[in-house]
């Protein structure tokens, strides 16, 4: 029979203190704690709502159900928010759903190490919630995989709207919608995309990156494109008056880079569509399907200025006169007088001798060559890195990535 005596009534109310005292301490250290280990997407959306500035959010090796979606995730510049793989070797999918992960206004938000598979409409979106009262802002996407989207119509495996001030890096998409993109940039600023690889668009109405819409300041670079479309690179585009950022743009990209990438294969290995300066140089093209370079105008509003101030530049471009129609295929409304070619390295591998009859080119070049077959490592498995490359000379200077190994 229990006795309860003055000794039994002081340890229980000690209980009664110091327990609950005890699990409050334990449940703020769980609350301002940096790292949260998530395992189930119940967990992870509950995470996704309590993040503060400094939350890393590890994510445990595991399939996802897509359509996670979260708005204004705001970290700061030394605190940022982070969503990473648990394990970088073992990352997480997030599978199906419209948008495999959708973050709307986000401020200092990093993704790494994460897998979007199977979405039906854009695998990873990312947007200013509509209103360039709320720009997402500072995003870094590292070691990002993107794959099987769509599989047709207008669905990208990367779409970024009213983004400024971002970095995606290590990244690769494989396999988007029968006329999207892999990167889809509209109204975006200030943004670096390198050391990223595009692999097999699921039709010729695809592109590989797009950058449209008001976008400038945007750099692509270090990058392999193979089979990424009917334009490896779109830069510019044709966007709807309501969706241009800022409203009032002239031109549907500025300032675009595009350099030291590869591009194997495609209807054509750069676009420039309704775009106001934008440079080319130091990549290397092998076998385009139909033109190496396009000059285009789609946006035809009078507000708009034509295609102009295009620079070419130290490029390796190697083609065979029974798959290339044109060199440069140029459209109406344009300005291609206003482009630049020079230092570019240009070969005919099926007819070296008729290199430079067959490259016609809108203006005239400076100090190109004609004929020289490039030594390529092994184009025939998709190595394109020139042996014996001088640092000046033309093609990718930087170590350029690897052939891919496709995946299913």
């Amino acid at each position: 029979m229990y006795r309860n005596t003055g000794d039994n009534v002081m340890q229980s109310a000690l209980r009664f203190v110091v327990l609950p005292l005890v699990a409050a301490s334990v449940l703020s250290r769980l609350v301002v704690a940096d790292d949260v280990p998530v395992a189930n997407r119940d967990e992870l959306l509950a995470a996704l709502q309590a993040a503060k500035p400094g939350t890393t959010i590890l994510v445990a090796a595991g399939t996802y159900r897509g359509g996670i979606a979260q708005t204004k995730l705001s970290g700061t510049k030394d605190r940022p928010i982070v969503v990473a793989a648990a394990d970088p070797k073992s990352p997480p999918v997030f599978e199906g759903g419209g948008s495999g992960l959708h973050l709307s206004s986000p401020q200092h938000v990093e993704l790494r190490d994460l897998v979007c598979d199977g979405a039906s409409g854009n695998g990873l979106n990312v947007d200013d919630s509509g209103s360039t009262d709320t720009p997402a802002e500072h995003l870094l996407l590292r070691n990002v995989v993107v794959r099987n989207i769509g599989p047709r119509g207008n669905t990208d495996g990367i779409k970024l709207s009213g983004v400024r001030d971002f970095r995606l890096e290590g990244c690769r998409v494989e396999r988007w919608g029968s006329s999207g993109s892999a990167i889809d940039m509209v109204g975006c600023t200030n943004g670096v995309v390198t050391k990223c690889t595009f692999v097999d668009a699921r039709g010729d109405m695809a592109n590989g990156v797009q950058t449209k819409g008001g976008s400038s300041h945007i750099a692509i670079e270090r990058c392999r494109f193979e089979n990424a479309g009917g334009r490896a690179v779109n830069a510019g585009g044709s966007t709807g008056l309501a969706y241009f950022r800022p409203r009032d743009a002239t031109f549907e990209a500025q300032d675009i880079s595009v350099e030291d990438c590869e591009f194997l294969g495609g209807q054509a290995a750069v676009a420039f569509v309704g775009v106001d300066g934008a440079i080319v140089r130091h990549n290397t093209i092998y076998r385009p399907k139909r033109w190496v370079f396009r000059i285009l105008q789609e946006s035809t509003d009078a507000r708009f200025v034509p295609c102009r101030n295009g620079k070419v530049e130290n490029n390796v471009v190697a083609f065979r006169s029974d798959e290339v129609r044109e060199i440069v295929n140029v459209g109406g409304n344009t300005a291609p007088d206003t482009f630049a070619f020079s230092g570019n390295a240009w070969s005919c591998l099926d007819r070296p001798q008729d290199t430079r009859r067959l490259v016609r080119l809108p203006v005239a070049e400076k100090d190109a060559t004609h004929g020289e077959p490039p030594t390529f490592a092994d184009a025939t498995q998709g190595d394109v890195r020139i042996r014996d490359r001088k640092p000046d000379a033309p093609g990718v200077r930087a170590e350029s990535p690897p052939p891919s190994s496709k995946t299913k």
